[in-house]
Order: structure tokens, then C-alpha cells, then sequence
């Protein structure tokens, strides 16, 4: 009897649950990557009619260059083997960061960005590398972020619990370790997240729903669900605002979305208020006096006096008519 009302009790919760979570918003499928070799797609950056994207630790350092067929179109390599690439962002006209950011055990000592150029093309380079270290700590991260105005780096911690905002120093020095910053509190469970194109706001999302910032407010405006997905890692935003999501697995699907009306309405600065058009204040007047004084109506006194003069005229008509 128990078991059967767990059972209920579970079924019940189960569907509350599912009446209560808000739907997940429309999405559109743009294309499925065609590359055997790409099976865990993590960081995901668009670069005009390109999409770039990396796999998740264990493979070399590479970067693939997808068209919006999903047919690969270049591979950046490197030598030397990664110990946990997660991460992309935009790095400028024909280059991108590579984040070597994981640390599932928390163990590293520093983590690594990679500037590295791309193109329609197979290219072996050698990266400018650059070291970065946590000032509390070693961190599991996935998401590397740029800022589109100053190119500054940010990076999110990736726990349960809430993870931290880092920023980089703007100027990264590759002769010593760039101390990280953390600037802000983070989005929990962070796998990617993406600047939009004004700079003054960026999403970061995890594995079934993600979160709108303002920017250098690092303000939590808006969250909201993703479309559902096996096991949803990247992020970027395009020009046109819209929202690209990639997952892991072989032959895993890229999704585009536009942002819910909600979190598009919270990025809008708010409406300006009217200025109140002033009440103009009658200031009271005083009594005059002395020189300042308005001058009295002459009337009363003309008419006393007219009025005097006609009895004095009478009285000596009248006068002259009795001694005559």
C-alpha cells in the first residue's frame, strides 16, 4: 500500500512539474554536422555564414570551420595535445579563442586561451597562448566570452551552486600569468555563453535553459528554457540577434532560435520619463507704500468736490434772491 502511494505521490509531482515549467520556445533546425570527426561539440562561435566550433576533451587542437550546409570547410590545427578545450569566442576578423578551460577535478593550476586564425581552409599554425590563473582557486569551466567593443575576456565558473564571472586583463601578457578578476556572480551550471553584438548584454546558458546579463553591470535581466537537446553545450549570437545552440554527438543538430519576447523586452532600455512642466508660482504681493504705491482713483474725490460746489452755488443763489 506505501509503494502504491509513493507511486502517486511521485506521478503527481512528476505532473505538476511538467504543468509548472514553462514550454520550451520554438526553434529551427539550421543544419547537422556532416563530420565524422566532430562527436562532442562544446564551444560554438558564428562568423557570418561560418560556424565554428571544437570537441570536448580528448581531441587534439583543432578548430573546425562548418558551413550552413554543416559540411566542414577548413580544420585549424596545432601541435601539442590540450588538457580540456571547452570553449570558443569571437577574437575578430578571421581568428577566434580557443578556451582550454576544463577542469572537472579542480586541480589545475592555471587554464589557457588560444588566439587562433581560421579559415576556409586546412592550416597547420603555432597560436599565441596565453596562461590565465583564478585568484581563488582552480575552477571547472566551460564558457569564454569576449566582449565585442574591447575585446576584453570573461570567464564563467561552471558549478552547481552558482559560478563566479572572471575578467581577463584587457592587455594579456604571454611572458607571465594574466590574473583573473571575478567580477560578478555566475549562472549555475555554465556551459557557454555569447556577447551580443551592442556589447551591452551577453547569454550564458546551461544544459535545458540559459540567462541574459547586462554588460559592465553583469545585472541578471531575463532566464528562460531551450529547446530540448541531448546534451546542449554551445551558444553564439548572431548578427541578427538570434540565438545558435550545438550539442554533443555525432551528426548533432545546430538549432536557431530568436529570443523570447520576455528577455528581448528586459534588454530594452527603460522608457524615458516626462519631464513635469513646473506650476508657475503667483508670488503674493505686498501692500503699497510710499513711492511704489499704485496711484488712487481720482473719482471719489471729484465727485465730493463737484458735489460741495453745487450746494455752495445754491446757497448763494439763494443768499442774492432774499436781499434783493
Amino acid at each position: 500500500m506505501l509503494d502504491r502511494v509513493l507511486g502517486v505521490a511521485a506521478a503527481l509531482s512528476m505532473v505538476v512539474g511538467a504543468t509548472a515549467a514553462p514550454a520550451a520556445p520554438r526553434a529551427a533546425v539550421v543544419f547537422s554536422f556532416q563530420d565524422p570527426a566532430i562527436v562532442e561539440s562544446s564551444g560554438l562561435v558564428v562568423a557570418g555564414d561560418l560556424f565554428l566550433t571544437v570537441n570536448d576533451s580528448g581531441d587534439s587542437g583543432r578548430v573546425f570551420v562548418v558551413d550552413r550546409s554543416g559540411r566542414t570547410v577548413g580544420v585549424t590545427s596545432w601541435a601539442g595535445d590540450p588538457t580540456d578545450v571547452e570553449s570558443l569566442a569571437p577574437a575578430g576578423p578571421g581568428e577566434v579563442w580557443v578556451g582550454d578551460t576544463g577542469d572537472n577535478r579542480r586541480s589545475r593550476d592555471s587554464i589557457t586561451v588560444l588566439r587562433v586564425p581560421y579559415g576556409e581552409r586546412d592550416q597547420q599554425v603555432t597560436p599565441a597562448s596565453y596562461e590565465l590563473v583564478y585568484p581563488d582557486g582552480a575552477h571547472d569551466a566551460e564558457t569564454l566570452m569576449a566582449d565585442p567593443r574591447t575585446g576584453q575576456l570573461f570567464v564563467v565558473s561552471k558549478d552547481v551552486f552558482g559560478g563566479t564571472t572572471y575578467a581577463a586583463p584587457r592587455r594579456l601578457s604571454a611572458d607571465h600569468p594574466n590574473k583573473l578578476r571575478a567580477v560578478a556572480e555566475g549562472f549555475a551550471f555554465a556551459t557557454d555563453g555569447s556577447f551580443f553584438p551592442d556589447g551591452k548584454h551577453y547569454v550564458v546558458r546551461g544544459y535545458s535553459s540559459a540567462a541574459v546579463y547586462s554588460f559592465p553591470g553583469h545585472e541578471r535581466l531575463a532566464s528562460f528554457p531551450l529547446p530540448s537537446q541531448d546534451q546542449g553545450e554551445g551558444i553564439a549570437v548572431g548578427a541578427d540577434d538570434r540565438l545558435y545552440l550545438s550539442s554533443e554527438g555525432q551528426s548533432s543538430e545546430v538549432l536557431q532560435m530568436r529570443l523570447p519576447t520576455a528577455a528581448a523586452a528586459a534588454m530594452q532600455p527603460p522608457a524615458p520619463t516626462p519631464t513635469p512642466t513646473p506650476t508657475p508660482t503667483v508670488e503674493p504681493q505686498a501692500a503699497p507704500s510710499g513711492d511704489d504705491a499704485e496711484d488712487e482713483p481720482l473719482w471719489p474725490w471729484l465727485l465730493g468736490g463737484g458735489l460741495a460746489f453745487a450746494v455752495g452755488a445754491g446757497w448763494l443763489l439763494r443768499r442774492r434772491g432774499q436781499a434783493s
